[in-house]
């Protein structure tokens, strides 16, 4: 048995500014270039008070303004041009960091090890690859561009107030003081907030994604409305997590606002009386008090940056998660991996099995083992059966071939060489495997035929076409091999999708092909016509076959009996049926007319 899927990952430590520039690795001269523009245009927009400081005096002196007013246009329209344009490079580079980091993801989440599948929901992990990474934008672009630009900002806006009255500037910085302490207090519960959100939405994926790749049974089981319901719980929560943070989040803005406006009225006041009793000037109140309102902006871009990166922070999180899972790594790889395998192969020794179990246990939870010992061998060119109740541990033996797990102890030789010292790639390359339930990927039947080998050309395509007996079906399609296969091959019947999976399998002329209950699906007229085939496959490659059907398994030049994860019995059709008590048992179930389950 498998171990369930859990949604709650260990918790990784929180991202610090090393981590928002890794984020931001290969993106960081358009970063830059945003930060420059929105300089160059918050410098153009610092300069405007000055303008109109110098209108004032000049009107007061009697001078002329022309040439200054003009300069006052020009700077504004270049500020609006600039910033556009800030914009603009902006947008674009988040979206590229989202490129980045999805095309990561996806790379990643296909190369994981088949023990994290187990263990995570495939709608969640899509969730992290969709909403999450979207999310991140705004931590890595946004909220980082905006803490930068906004510093940068606030200091030459807090240099100018300075200078024109340092008096009135201690005003505004005390109150600016009492909203930080604020809005400080509210960025950890945004985190948190954002981290539940992101969280309850990739299970509202991950049941949404379960309800609809069973949608035929849902409906069949008149379970619509369960499955709303449960699907719905997940959306709920997503909303109590995005009030929650909307809830801390509108702290931030008005606190901004009245730390501003309450400095800007409490300016106005004070410098009004001083300028009546002549102790200030018009034109330096008029600049200082512009400069109160281009705060606003720097203030605000530098608190709500914290705040964004905050909700970011849980995307980060989750995506992180994903990306420290380790993955399957090709332990040797390239042409020396592909001599040694050739070395290895029937050429050097004829006779040494293809394949070869030495004492193999496996468990996919500890001390729960699976495999208990198994040894067999499979010879070349031979067709093997491999049988058993239900949850023997059959499909595990093939799972433990295609390496999609390692043995716990215990040896498995591909042809007399221990298959952990090749690379999973190399190793896969060798061998061929169709699954019972034949997936078949959304796309024409020429693209699923090809999937392993995409450079496959006519005669090949016709040859495993004949092996598995598709050219009926093909010729009564009406495009041919470029027909849509439809949804996980939903406009194929289940023994069409199987002759498609082991046409597959077949074009890559495998060494080992292993076949998980062909002929599940399978009329007796196309059953007959599979064996056949099956024959004439023995020919070109070694066989290890599933077989739950008793036509199935006298077909096989050796039977191995599996029972508890053990094997008990290995030998042919009459052999076993002589001298081995479990393989005589299974036979009369066969006589009853049930079908072995697996």
């Amino acid at each position: 048995m498998k171990p369930q899927a859990t949604d709650e990952p260990a918790e990784p430590g929180r991202a610090g500014l090393r981590d928002v520039l890794h984020l931001l690795h290969g993106h960081r001269r358009w970063v830059g270039l945003a930060v420059l523009l929105t300089l160059g245009a918050s410098a153009l927009s610092l300069a405007q008070p000055l303008l109109v400081k110098q209108v004032i005096e000049a009107t007061q002196s009697g001078g002329p303004i022309g040439s200054v007013l003009a300069l006052l246009v020009v700077l504004f329209l270049a500020q609006a041009l600039v910033q556009g344009l800030a914009q603009f490079v902006l947008a674009r580079t988040g979206e590229g960091i989202v490129l980045g980091i999805r095309i990561g993801l996806i790379r990643h989440l296909l190369r994981l090890p088949m023990a994290v599948y187990d263990r995570h929901r495939i709608g969640d992990l899509i969730s992290r690859t969709s909403t999450d990474s979207t999310t991140l934008r705004m931590l890595v672009a946004e909220g980082f561009t905006d803490a930068v630009t906004g510093a940068l900002g606030l200091i030459g806006v807090v240099a100018l107030m300075i200078w024109l009255d340092w008096l009135m500037f201690l005003v505004v910085l005390a109150m600016v003081a009492v909203t930080t302490v604020i809005v400080a207090s509210v960025l950890r519960g945004i985190e948190v907030a954002s981290l539940s959100t992101q969280r309850a939405t990739g299970a509202m994926t991950a049941d949404l994604e379960r309800a609809l790749a069973a949608i035929r049974t849902v409906r069949a089981s008149r379970a619509e409305q369960r499955e709303s319901e449960r699907i719905a719980d997940g959306a709920r929560s997503a909303y109590e997590g995005s009030v929650r943070m909307a809830k801390l989040d509108a702290v931030v803005a008005p606190a901004i606002q009245l730390a501003v406006k309450g400095s800007f009225i409490v300016v106005l006041l004070i410098g009004g009386m001083r300028v009546a009793d002549r102790q200030g000037s018009i034109a330096d109140l008029a600049a200082f008090l512009l400069y109160m309102i281009y705060l606003v902006e720097p203030i605000g871009m530098l608190f709500q940056s914290f705040s964004t990166m905050e909700q970011g922070m849980g995307a980060y999180r989750r995506v992180t998660e994903v990306l420290a899972l380790p993955t399957e790594q090709d332990a040797v790889s390239g042409p020396a991996a592909s001599a040694s395998l050739r070395a290895g192969g029937g050429h050097g020794r004829p006779r040494a099995p293809v394949l070869e179990f030495q004492d193999v246990w496996f468990g996919y939870a500890p001390r729960r083992p699976v495999l208990r010992g198994v040894t067999f061998e499979v010879p070349e060119h031979s067709h093997v059966a491999l049988i058993g109740n239900s949850g023997v541990g059959k499909s595990t033996v093939f799972a433990l071939i295609e390496r999609f797990y390692d043995p716990d102890r215990g040896r498995i030789l591909f042809d007399d060489r221990d298959i952990r010292t090749l690379g999973p790639s190399d190793h896969r390359a060798r061998v061929g495997l169709v699954e019972q339930h034949a997936p078949v990927l959304y796309g024409t039947l020429r693209e699923n035929l090809t999937y392993a080998v995409p450079d496959a050309g006519p005669d090949e395509l016709d040859r495993v076409v004949e092996l598995a007996h598709l050219t009926d079906l093909i010729d009564r399609l009406p495009q041919g091999l470029d027909t849509d296969a439809g949804e996980h091959g939903m406009a194929l019947s289940g023994g069409e999708r199987q002759r498609i999976a082991i046409a597959r399998a077949l074009l890559t002329r495998p060494r080992l092909l292993l076949l998980d209950e062909p002929t599940a699906h399978l009329d007796a007229v196309n059953e007959a016509a599979l064996r056949r085939s099956i024959r004439e496959t023995a020919q070109e490659c070694t066989l290890l076959v599933i077989a739950h059907r008793m036509s199935t398994i006298r077909a096989a030049d050796l039977i191995v009996v599996l029972e508890a994860g053990r094997v008990v019995a290995v030998g042919t059709h009459g052999e076993l049926l002589a001298g081995s008590e479990q393989y005589q048992l299974l036979t009369r179930v066969q006589e009853t007319g049930d079908v072995l389950s697996g």
